[in-house]
């Protein structure tokens, strides 16, 4: 028999991590953790379903047991809302741009950076790698009064630019460390079959780098959507996003659970289908350290 034959089988770190995911302690560990994860959404949704006399006379979980509960008036309402359809349309209109801005040029600068040779580069890099440490509250007054000069402030462009700016840092540093680690012989070899730089960087680059940027939209996109922040100090009440009209509600009405509880429900399921449907990439993505 040779050594070869003979010889042990490496656990690599993804075998050994599905090793201990089959343990049957460690399943029922999760399968817990993702009830408590998934209770509270359970509840807002059924919340969302009943009346207001409802929601004030007995909790959530009564309608489990009196499905006559559960209508779609609360959503037939919300619908004729104005102020909450237009602010789920500004939320859609600051989300989507800031979170494709941030990607295409993240990954535009991340290749230049990576395998690109030109002056200054890795000082420019470590400028980005800087601004990662600058806190978003520093920029909020200097920025305002730079849209206000401009005439931004209170715009969604003005809302979109400043999560882009902000965004960018970590997006181009994330980018930039996965182009690296792809073989330079692929490029070498792209390069040699007469393939310019923007040719390989749509046909080789962006198609190798689809975990991370996959992964890179999801978490763009989730920050952009649930930033109160940066919207309540730039947005005006014409284009505020979803999270400053439920907190304008709940300040002017207070306990109007009818509006609150499907506009909240509605905040929170776009994000979570946008996850559900870049999930494989977003998996991919965190196991390729592990591969590497």
């Amino acid at each position: 028999m040779s050594a070869a034959a003979t010889a042990p089988v490496r656990t690599t770190g993804p075998r050994r991590l599905r090793r201990w995911l089959g343990n049957g302690v460690v399943q029922a560990f999760l399968l817990l953790v993702g009830l408590v994860w998934i209770t509270p959404v359970a509840g807002l949704l059924v919340s969302s379903l009943r009346s207001a006399a409802d929601s004030s006379s007995s909790g959530w979980w009564t309608a489990l047991a009196d499905p006559g509960q559960l209508s779609f008036a609360n959503y037939a309402a919300l619908l004729d809302n104005a102020g909450m359809t237009a602010a789920f349309w500004n939320t859609v209109l600051i989300s989507v741009p800031a979170t494709g801005l941030v990607v295409g040029l993240a990954a535009l600068a991340g290749y230049a950076f990576a395998w690109l040779e030109f002056p200054g580069r890795d000082w420019l890099f470590l400028l980005v790698v800087a601004l990662l440490v600058v806190p978003v509250q520093v920029g909020l007054l200097p920025v305002a009064k730079l849209f206000g000069a401009v005439g931004l402030f209170g715009t969604i462009p003005g809302v979109v630019l400043f999560h882009v700016a902000y965004g960018l840092p970590f997006a181009i540093f994330l980018l930039r460390n996965y182009f690296a680690e792809i073989p330079k012989e692929m490029l070498e070899a792209a390069r040699m079959d007469g393939g310019g730089e923007w040719r390989i960087f749509t046909r080789l680059v962006l198609p190798v780098g689809r975990p991370a940027i996959a992964s890179l939209a999801i978490f763009q996109f989730l920050w952009v959507w649930n930033d109160m922040l940066v919207a309540l100090l730039f947005a005006d009440s014409q284009s505020q996003p979803l999270t400053v009209e439920l907190q304008s509600q709940v300040r002017q009405f207070g306990s109007n659970i009818d509006v609150l509880a499907p506009g909240a429900f509605l905040s929170l399921v776009v994000p979570l289908v946008v996850f559900l449907a870049f999930q494989r990439h977003f998996v991919q993505g965190v196991m390729a350290g592990s591969v590497k």
